[in-house]
C-alpha cells in the first residue's frame, strides 16, 4: 500500500496519501496541510462511485451515476444536488489524475475525450471541462524491486488547447505539472490493479 507525500509546487502545500486496491476497486486517501481532505474509491472498472472532498470551509459527495455525475455541495448544515454529463471528477489531488488515467485505458498511443467535473479553491467551485488523454509513450526504469513501467500522457485542454504531462507508475503520480512526488514509502501497486 504506497503511503507517500506529494508537494504542490504552486502553493508549497504538501498533500499526504495513502492508496490501495480493494476488493471490488481502489481508494485514495489524501489530507493537505491547509486541511482540504480527498476520499476516492473507485470500482474495477475506475469508475468514480464515491468521492469526498472537505475543505475548511466546504464540502462535496458525489458518483458517477451511469453517465453521468450527480454529488451535494455545501457549507456546515445547507446542501445543494446538482449533476452533469460527465465520466467523473476532477479536481486539486494526484489521486484523480490516476483515477481518470485509468478508466480510460488507453494503449499504445491511443487518445481519447473526456468530459469532467472539477472542483477547484477552498469553495470547490465545479467547471465541467473536456480533455484529450493520449498515452505517449511507457518507459520501464529498473529498481531494487524489479521493473517498474512509468507511463508518460499527455493531456489537452479542449477548451484553451493547453498541453500537460502527467508521469505515472501503477497507482502513483511520478510527475506532473504543479505537482511533485517528494516521498514514497513502498512500491506503487501494478499487478494486483490489472496495469502491466
Amino acid at each position: 500500500m504506497p503511503r507517500g507525500t506529494y508537494l504542490h509546487l504552486d502553493e508549497g502545500i504538501e498533500e499526504r496519501f495513502q492508496c490501495a486496491p480493494g476488493p471490488g476497486g481502489w481508494r485514495y486517501v489524501g489530507e493537505r496541510a491547509d486541511g482540504v481532505r480527498l476520499d476516492l474509491v473507485v470500482d474495477s472498472r475506475w469508475r468514480q462511485i464515491r468521492v469526498e472532498i472537505v475543505t475548511p470551509s466546504r464540502w462535496t459527495r458525489g458518483g458517477v451515476t451511469g453517465p453521468a455525475v450527480a454529488w451535494v455541495r455545501g457549507a456546515g448544515e445547507e446542501a445543494t444536488e446538482h449533476d452533469a454529463p460527465a465520466a467523473g471528477f476532477t479536481g486539486e489531488s494526484p489521486g484523480f489524475l490516476v483515477a481518470v488515467a485509468r478508466s480510460l485505458a488507453l494503449a499504445g498511443e491511443e487518445r481519447r475525450d473526456v468530459r469532467l467535473v472539477r472542483f477547484s479553491g477552498t469553495t470547490l467551485s465545479p467547471l465541467t471541462i473536456a480533455e484529450r488523454w493520449r498515452l505517449a509513450d511507457v518507459e520501464t526504469h529498473e529498481t531494487d524491486t524489479g521493473p517498474l513501467p512509468v507511463e508518460r500522457y499527455e493531456i489537452a485542454d479542449l477548451a484553451t488547447g493547453e498541453i500537460r504531462f502527467v508521469y505515472l507508475a501503477g497507482d502513483v503520480v511520478v510527475a506532473a505539472e504543479g505537482i511533485e512526488l517528494t516521498e514514497l514509502d513502498s512500491p506503487p501497486n501494478l499487478g494486483s490493479l490489472g496495469i502491466s
